[in-house]
């Protein structure tokens, strides 16, 4: 197996729920105690958070670009980036790094395009769904994503960085989620694309009337398959 190196943190809560989803997927394909060989660098959030806000994106790159060297010294086969936003510095982030990204927008258009389907709603923070670092991925797949209203969206972000980032869910957080993914689904989604690692604590298939495509789960799966392949 190879050793999948882990770059989180950001959130905290959605890096626990790739090592939980990593160790479940591993116990499913190879059964008895076997679980993933993972080496894992988690960040402190609050720390990129701030250069998020101050729009600092170039020095928050290369402190992930040195967190990746880190890794690749450790001894991991290749990295995943356990967050969909900070995505939007991957080039940066893998500058001079001798092991492969596997990217969660490219692992996620894979799996909407191999369901036959087009048109992916998304929802996740502001940088992610109002950039092109990750819509314009969706779109070079052949995909058609489609977005909340300005309204929703500033919503959806919210509700990430008050609540979900610090692992807090609410009935009411929840039935707003609903709305907006409903809504999406109105304009003509035909499928719905999780697309911030903590979205999933809120939504999943038993809550949205469309295919559900959990970014995380699709990410945890997709290195798991790279780590295991001969």
């Amino acid at each position: 197996m190879k050793l999948i190196g882990i770059l989180g943190g950001m959130s905290a809560a959605s890096t626990q729920t790739y090592y939980r989803k990593l160790c479940e997927i591993t116990r499913q394909r190879l059964g008895g105690l076997h679980s993933p060989e993972l080496l894992i660098r988690s960040l402190d959030f609050a720390k990129i958070e701030t250069l998020q806000s101050a729009g600092k994106w170039e020095e928050a790159g290369q402190i992930l670009n040195a967190e990746a060297k880190a890794l690749e010294r450790g001894g991991a086969d290749f990295i995943i980036l356990a967050t969909n936003t900070m995505h939007k510095l991957a080039d940066q982030m893998m500058s001079g790094v001798g092991i492969p990204l596997l990217h969660i927008a490219d692992a996620t258009a894979g799996r909407i395009s191999e369901a036959g389907l087009h048109r992916p709603g998304l929802m996740a923070t502001a940088f992610t769904m109002e950039q092109s670092f990750y819509t314009g991925r969706l779109i070079e797949a052949g995909l058609d994503p489609v977005l909340p209203d300005a309204d929703d969206r500033a919503v959806v972000h919210h509700i990430i960085y008050d609540e979900l980032c610090k692992d807090i869910t609410t009935d009411d957080s929840r039935s707003t989620y609903e709305q907006i993914a409903q809504r999406i689904v109105d304009t003509g989604a035909d499928c719905m694309i999780l697309g911030c690692t903590e979205i999933g604590m809120l939504l999943n298939q038993d809550n949205v009337s469309v295919e559900v495509f959990d970014t995380t789960l699709i990410h945890c799966e997709a290195a798991i398959d790279m780590a295991l392949a001969s």
